[in-house]
Formats: structure tokens, C-alpha cells, sequence
């Protein structure tokens, strides 16, 4: 129940006489206007209040008005159609406060509430605005940014080259804003871009993030378990058999094998390094047999990086060549000792005293001369003295003290690696530490795998591999290259994790090498694009050979063509091999390896040239024959004869007919002609005719005389010389370009010299 208020009851009623009521209702609403007035007053009054101009309207309150549910609705249908009655409740002293119910409540919040959102969006849309349309940069993003600010990390570490997508995860932000950024700095990237440290470095101060930058190598770092000294063992040494080219490197290591290794090499050249272990009575020694060929320069470093010893091979019917200098210096490097080894003794021109002379240039003093190199003299053919040979390499070990321990992870070194079409990729392994065992996870270079199947030098499948012990494994994921670091891990994801990381700094590092044309490069580029490629694409059995093979091939490059190699790698001739090579416009070379029928019906179609080789100066000398063939030949003129005009013979039906005396030389009828008057050439062409008295001829020579008509000229003149020469083209060499290109270069220093 619910009081009625207390006060008047006004009822307006609908009638037809105007008169009446309408005094009536003027009267009521000057009282009306009246007690609202009074109300007013008495409410300021009680609680006065100072107004903000600033904030929202005020809402003043008025005398209570009760109108039925009922009434209210047929209002808003009938207003201002007819006259409706009404029924008003007037407090006439106090001021009608509407009673705070659930129902009112709800009512003011509502309102409150969308007032609230409706200024939040539009603020938002406005900041919205600012951004996109660029009128200022304070306060942007308003809550999104404070939100997402919080989230953002203060520091994070990158590597020289990161993706736009990788650097978004890492600052925890949008990559639509990143991109956004980087387009306000004037770099136009997408999401799987790469872009460099300083740029990355520009982005996050934005943010506020430092930026540390590591190289990714340094995360791939495998630590090597450290050696116990009760653990260490007495190992065999690694010797590396080096020297020139043909000084029996090979049939020493088979005199010592008891084999015969060198009738298998082509050419009797070894084309890559073999790594084998002899067993003799006084102990097992590891034996690298390294190539001789200029070529494997490479090869032979990396020989000398992986031995304890070195043996120099010195034919003492040669002496000293430029192959015995180059190991030398390798084994210097590598900081070894070196044993010389005086082979082909057993030849009547040996001369062993002339070797030593010449090695002591090099500061190799044999023993007996008060130095401290061992020299021994030997026969690989004859077998002669290949035990003091023995003894002076353990009697060496023996100093040195070289022990490993066998019972940590292996780890080792990568001599040789190859793509077999039957097992896959096959890599020969050197052990320096550890015992390698079957199904152990390994981490090689770039590639990764595990230990499927072993095999030793002799081909027998083992289970396990003790220190200084070459092995041949299988179970890699890729070919590695020659010299690779190898290690044995716990776990195979951790190998394959290293690995991941390994590839990605490949990849950026071949990025880097990428040229991007920009305007202060742009004249290398127009230069480059004058200078003929000659492209290629390079196979080989082992890894080794294609290394050599590329380094040679693209050092042959001058300054007016060049050798690309669009690819290299190991394994049999593919069919992807010769799209690629036709997609280039390239040869393919296939070292030591073939292509099937399929692949060569594919390359005939595609007019793709293969060429096979088993000795590698026959590919440069090939390749040199082919760049030179590339230029064009040499243009050079001879001049054969001249000619003076004596007399001018007018002939209307034929033209200006010259009567001439060859001075020097001969003239011939189809050799070029010059016309030459007071030192200036005023014609080149050639003779129309040539005659004796009234018979055509083919030449005359010195002190004759003759008629001649020229083709197309007429302004001839007594005096006038006339001179015949000949044109001759002379293919270039190989030889010859490098002349031109030294002579340049010589021209260039002096050059330089003057400015300076």
C-alpha cells in the first residue's frame, strides 16, 4: 500500500463550451505556476549548491507528476491530436523528490552507463584517426598501447640477421605494427624478410628494448668433454704422407699397406685424401695419403690441420718442387713435426745429397748435418729401408707422448665425404677423442644424423671406433664438407636442434653474399654485365674434389670472362642437374661420376653438353681452351704492297681507269685498299679489277706495272697512294688474357703511383 500525496485534485475534462473551462484552466495554471515557483525557492534554499559550468547540464527537479501507464502510452500516440485528461498531484510545501526504487535506479545507471561507452569510442575513434592520418603521435593507441607496453620485454638478443615475423614475436607486437614502422623509416619489408642488426636496432628503441647482438655460431658452440688424466690412453699417431705431384706418395703408403692403392687413381693422381690405419709389428700408425695436384691446395691444409706427423716425399731423380714447398708451409702452419722421406733412390739419377741441399733452404737440417729432421731414404717400388721408415715415425711418437682418452663422447674430424646412390650420404671420419659407437647421435657441420653402420679402410663393418682411427659411417642427413667438425652428443634433439640453428647461419651468411643493386653500385653492375660468363655445373664423387674443382675453375676468372659455378655436389648426374643447366645455359662436368640413359636421353632434348673427366688438369686445361674460345679473336692488319698513280685514264662505258707502279710488295685483287692523298686516307674498299696490259690478273708484284679500277670511285688523282693490306684473325689464349690483364693491372699501379 502505497500513500496517496496530499493536495488539490485538478480534472480537466473534455467540453464543448469553450468559455467555461477555459477560465478555468487559466486560473489553475497561474496557481500551478505559482506553488512550482514557491517549490524552487525552498530547494535552493535548503541545499545550495555551486554549479561547474564545465560538467554535464543540471537537472532540476520538478513537482511529482503521476501519470498512469495507461495514459502514458495512448500520449505518445495521441499527442497533438486531441485533448486528453489528465491527472496532476501538487505538494504545496515541500519538493517532490521521486521515491528511490530498484526501478530508478536502473533508469539513471542505464543512461550513465552508454553515456560512458559512447565517449570512450568516440575517443578511441578519434585517436584512431591521429594515427593513420599522421596529426600527432602522443597518446597512441590509448589503452591498447598502455596494455600492450606491459608485455613488451626490456631487452632482447638477435643475431646479425632476423626475420620481420621473428623480431614481432621476440618484442611481443603486432607485425602489422612493425611493418608499419619500418614503412615510416623508409624500409619496405614483409613478414619473412630479413632485415640487418641496425636497422632492428632502430625499431626497439620505438619501443624502448635494447638490443644485444650475438652471433649465432657462438650458440652452436659444442663444448668438448674435458680429458681425466687417469683416463687418458696411449694412441697411434695420425701421419699425413704429402709432397709433388708423381713423387710416389701413394706407392709408399702401399709398400706400407702391402696394397696397391695407385693403380686405382686416375692418371696415377690421387684425387682426394685417404685415410688408412696400418698395422706393423712395432704399433699401428693412421696414415692420410693427401693429393700432390696444385689443385687440392685446400685438401693438403686441411691434411696437415688433422696430423700429429708429417711425411715429406721428395723424389731424389726431382728435388724440390713447387708441391714440396706448398706442404712445407702447411705443416709449419699446423705447427708439426716433419720426417722427409727421399724416395726413388733406387733410380740411377737419384741424387739424395742435391735434396738435402735444397731443403735446407727451407731450414729442414738433416740429422747428420747437426740438425734436427730425420731424413731416410727409401724405394716404394723396391721396398727399400720402409722399416727404418717405421721406426723413425714411432721413435718420433714416442717423444711426443700422444695419448687420448677413449671412455668420453667422440669427437673428430671430417677427411672426406660423398653421396653414394646406394647407402646415401657416406662421410670418412677421423676419431681424435673418444670411442664412436653404433647409434650414436652426432653432429657434423651443418648436417646431423645417427651412427646407422661403420665400416674400417678395409671395408669390414665394425661396432666401435677407438681414438686416431679412421672409420667410414652412414646415417647423415646430408653430405658434410671435407674438414668438418664432428660430435657426439647425449641426445638426438639436441643434435637436431644445433643443427637447425647451424643452417640458418648458413643461410644468412649466403644471404650476405647476395649483391643488391643500389645506385653506388650500379655502374659494378653495368661493368659486370659486359664481362661473358662461362657457366657451369660441377659433380663429383667426393666432397673434397668439388671443392678443389670450384676453387680452380673460378680462379681462372679475368677481367673479361668468367667462370660461375651455378652448382656444385657430389653424387651421380641427375635429371635436375641438366634443367637447371639448361635453364643457365650451362656445361655440366661431371668428375669421377656419370649420368644413366635417362638423364642423357633428357640432356640430349634439352641440347645440354656433359663432359666426364677423371684427372683434373684436363678440366682447366679444357675450360682455359673454352674461355678463350669465348672472346673474339685478334684483328690485325698486314699490309702487303703499295701503289703509286702515274697516269689517269677517263673510259666513259667503264669509268676512271688508274695507271699504277707497285713500289713495295705485292698487290692482289681481293685484298683490301686504302687510297691515301698527302698522308689522309680518303677511301677504303676495294679493287674492281686488276690488269697487265689487257689481261686480268690475280696479283703483281714489286716493279711491275699495272691498270686497276676501283668499285665505286672515281676521284682518283696522280700521286695518289694506294695501299693493300690484309686482315688476319688470331684466336686468343688463355695465356694471352692473363698478359692483358697483368698489363692493365700494371698500367693501373703506375697510375695510381703518379696521383700519389
Amino acid at each position: 500500500m502505497t500513500d496517496k500525496p496530499k493536495g488539490k485534485k485538478i480534472v480537466l475534462k473534455k467540453s464543448g463550451k469553450g468559455g467555461t473551462i477555459a477560465d478555468q484552466i487559466s486560473h489553475q495554471q497561474q496557481e500551478k505556476e505559482k506553488k512550482v515557483e514557491a517549490a524552487k525557492a525552498e530547494i535552493q534554499q535548503k541545499a545550495p549548491e555551486p554549479v561547474n559550468p564545465s560538467s554535464s547540464p543540471q537537472i532540476v527537479s520538478r513537482p511529482a507528476v503521476s501519470v498512469p501507464q495507461e495514459q502514458r502510452s495512448v500520449e505518445k500516440r495521441e499527442d497533438k491530436r486531441q485533448p486528453r485528461e489528465r491527472t496532476v498531484f501538487i505538494e504545496p510545501t515541500a519538493p517532490v523528490v521521486p521515491p528511490v526504487t530498484d526501478a530508478n535506479k536502473a533508469k539513471k545507471a542505464t543512461p550513465a552507463k552508454k553515456k560512458s561507452n559512447l565517449r570512450e569510442d568516440i575517443l578511441k575513434q578519434k585517436e584512431h584517426e591521429k594515427f593513420f592520418i599522421g596529426k600527432g603521435s602522443k597518446g597512441r593507441g590509448g589503452r591498447q598501447d598502455s596494455m600492450q607496453s606491459s608485455s613488451i620485454p626490456s631487452k632482447i638478443k638477435i643475431t646479425e640477421f632476423i626475420q620481420v615475423g621473428e623480431l614481432a614475436r621476440k618484442l611481443n607486437i603486432k607485425t602489422s605494427d612493425i611493418i608499419t614502422k619500418l614503412m615510416q623509416m623508409g624500409v619496405m619489408a614483409t613478414i619473412t624478410q630479413s632485415i640487418d642488426a641496425e636497422t632492428v636496432t632502430l625499431v626497439a628503441s620505438e619501443y624502448g628494448v635494447d638490443v644485444e647482438l650475438v652471433s649465432l655460431y657462438e650458440e652452436t658452440l659444442v663444448e668438448e668433454e674435458q680429458d681425466k688424466d687417469e683416463e687418458l690412453r696411449i694412441r697411434p699417431p695420425v701421419v699425413t704422407i704429402m709432397g709433388h705431384v708423381d713423387h710416389g706418395k701413394t706407392k709408399l703408403l702401399d709398400a706400407l699397406r702391402e696394397t696397391d692403392i695407385a693403380s686405382g687413381e686416375a692418371g696415377g693422381i690421387t684425387q682426394h685424401i685417404g685415410a688408412y690405419q696400418v698395422t706393423r709389428p712395432k704399433g699401428k700408425i693412421t696414415f692420410l695419403d693427401t693429393p700432390g695436384h696444385e689443385a687440392f691446395t685446400a685438401m693438403r691444409a686441411r691434411g696437415a690441420k688433422t696430423t700429429d706427423i708429417v711425411v715429406l716425399v721428395v723424389a731424389a731423380d726431382d728435388g724440390v718442387m713447387p708441391q714440396t714447398v706448398e706442404a712445407i708451409s702447411h705443416a709449419r702452419d699446423a705447427k708439426v713435426p716433419i720426417i722427409v722421406a727421399v724416395n726413388k733412390v733406387d733410380k740411377p739419377e737419384a741424387n739424395p745429397e742435391r735434396v738435402r741441399q735444397d731443403l735446407m733452404q727451407y731450414n729442414l737440417v738433416p740429422e747428420e748435418w747437426g740438425g734436427d729432421t730425420t731424413f731416410v731414404e727409401v724405394s716404394a717400388l723396391k721396398k727399400i729401408n720402409l722399416d727404418k721408415l717405421e721406426d723413425a715415425i714411432l721413435t718420433l711418437t714416442e717423444v711426443m707422448e700422444l695419448k687420448a682418452s677413449p671412455t668420453k663422447r667422440a669427437v673428430g674430424t671430417v677427411i672426406e665425404a660423398k653421396l653414394d646412390q646406394g647407402r646415401g650420404p657416406v662421410a670418412t671420419i677421423l676419431v681424435s677423442g673418444g670411442t664412436l659407437r653404433v647409434g650414436d647421435p652426432f653432429l657434423v657441420g651443418v648436417e646431423s644424423g645417427r651412427v646407422r653402420a661403420m665400416h674400417d679402410d678395409k671395408g669390414q663393418r665394425i661396432d666401435e671406433a677407438p681414438p686416431a682411427m679412421p672409420v667410414e659411417i652412414i646415417g647423415l642427413s646430408g653430405v658434410p664438407n671435407a674438414g668438418d667438425p664432428f660430435h657426439v652428443l647425449e641426445s638426438e634433439k639436441e643434435v637436431k636442434s644445433i643443427a637447425e640453428k647451424r643452417q640458418e647461419l648458413a643461410r644468412q651468411q649466403q644471404a650476405q653474399q647476395i649483391k643488391k643493386v643500389k645506385l653506388e653500385t650500379l655502374s659494378e653492375f653495368i661493368e659486370d654485365g659486359k664481362v661473358q660468363e662461362f657457366k657451369i655445373i660441377l659433380k663429383a664423387d667426393v666432397r673434397g674434389s668439388v671443392e678443389a674443382l670450384q676453387s680452380s675453375l673460378e680462379k681462372l676468372s679475368s677481367s673479361q670472362v668468367r667462370v660461375n659455378v651455378v652448382f656444385a655436389s657430389t653424387g651421380e648426374i641427375n635429371e635436375s642437374d641438366v634443367m637447371l643447366a639448361s635453364a643457365a645455359n650451362a656445361l655440366v662436368i661431371g668428375f669421377n661420376t656419370r649420368a644413366n640413359k635417362r638423364v642423357k636421353d633428357v640432356a640430349a632434348n634439352e641440347h645440354v653438353e656433359i663432359r666426364y673427366y677423371s684427372i683434373i688438369y684436363q678440366v682447366i686445361d679444357d675450360v682455359k681452351s673454352a674461355l678463350a674460345g669465348m672472346l673474339s679473336p685478334d684483328i690485325s692488319e698486314e699490309i702487303t704492297g703499295e701503289l703509286e698513280i702515274r697516269q689517269i685514264f677517263k673510259i666513259s662505258a667503264v669509268g676512271t681507269v688508274a695507271g699504277c707502279m707497285v713500289t713495295s710488295g705485292f698487290v692482289k685483287r681481293n685484298n683490301p685498299i686504302r687510297v691515301i692523298r698527302e698522308g689522309v686516307v680518303i677511301y677504303t674498299g676495294k679493287l674492281k679489277s686488276l690488269k697487265r696490259f689487257q689481261e686480268d690478273v690475280g696479283e703483281v708484284r714489286e716493279g711491275f706495272e699495272c691498270g686497276i679500277l676501283l668499285e665505286n670511285y672515281n676521284d682518283i688523282k696522280e700521286g695518289d697512294i694506294i695501299e693493300s693490306y690484309m686482315v688476319k684473325e688470331t684466336r686468343r689464349t688463355y695465356e694471352s688474357i692473363v698478359a692483358e690483364d697483368k698489363k692493365r693491372s700494371d698500367a693501373a699501379s703506375k697510375d695510381k703511383v703518379k696521383e700519389s
